[in-house]
């Protein structure tokens, strides 16, 4: 009887012992799931508009700022004037390597790929001299149209550093996407982008 009795008690003690584990298991798994899920979601949050007013003045959703840039060789590009179609604005520069890069695929995957299409492409050097760019066409064999902004007025509006800075541009003149930088493979998936977006209407 004594003995059964002590073994009773070592039962119920273990069963309230892993009873206890559960319940201790349990919180651990299930109420920190929720506060740092939040934190980090508000930190990811915090951190992408941290990133987008570090660089851009302008964000997605925003009506583009309008200007007006002279061309390389003469004449000018009003954004307004190109109210109906979708427009491509970028930003470079003639001692940017990643500029280069980017500026050496256009001719074949924007231009020519998008040529009859409701779409225009500004290139807008910024801060060069036109002899700059004079000695960069010539030594890269670009021959598409340039814009000038010499004081960096028009990328002001938009940015406060960083090229190349893309900025997308639908037909009512809204800004749907930015990229910053060249890569490859982002590129790819940028003018993939720029298609769709054309498509549409």
């Amino acid at each position: 009887m004594k003995f059964e009795r002590k073994k009773r008690q070592k039962n119920g003690t273990l069963w309230l012992l892993i009873v206890l584990l559960i319940v201790v298991v349990g919180l651990m798994i299930f109420l920190p799931s929720g506060e740092p899920a939040q934190a980090a979601e508000g930190s990811a949050t915090e951190q992408a508009a941290a990133e987008e007013s570090e660089y851009d003045v302008v964000a997605v959703g925003d009506q583009a700022p309008d200007f007006t840039l002279p061309m390389y060789g003469g004449g000018e590009v009003r954004l307004s004037d190109l109210r109906g179609k979708v427009v491509l604005l970028n930003f470079w520069a003639t001692w940017c390597p990643p500029c280069m890069q980017e500026l050496s695929t256009v001719q074949q995957e924007i231009i020519d790929r998008f040529a009859g299409e409701e779409f225009a492409f500004i290139f807008a050097s910024r801060g060069d001299t036109e002899e700059q760019i004079a000695k960069t066409r010539s030594e890269r064999g670009f021959n598409f149209p340039m814009a000038m902004d010499k004081e960096q007025a028009v990328f002001n509006l938009y940015a406060k550093k960083g090229i190349p800075h893309n900025y997308l541009i639908d037909r009512e003149g809204r800004i749907v996407h930015i990229e910053l930088g060249y890569s490859p493979e982002e590129f790819a998936k940028f003018v993939e982008l720029i298609e769709k977006t054309i498509n549409n209407k």
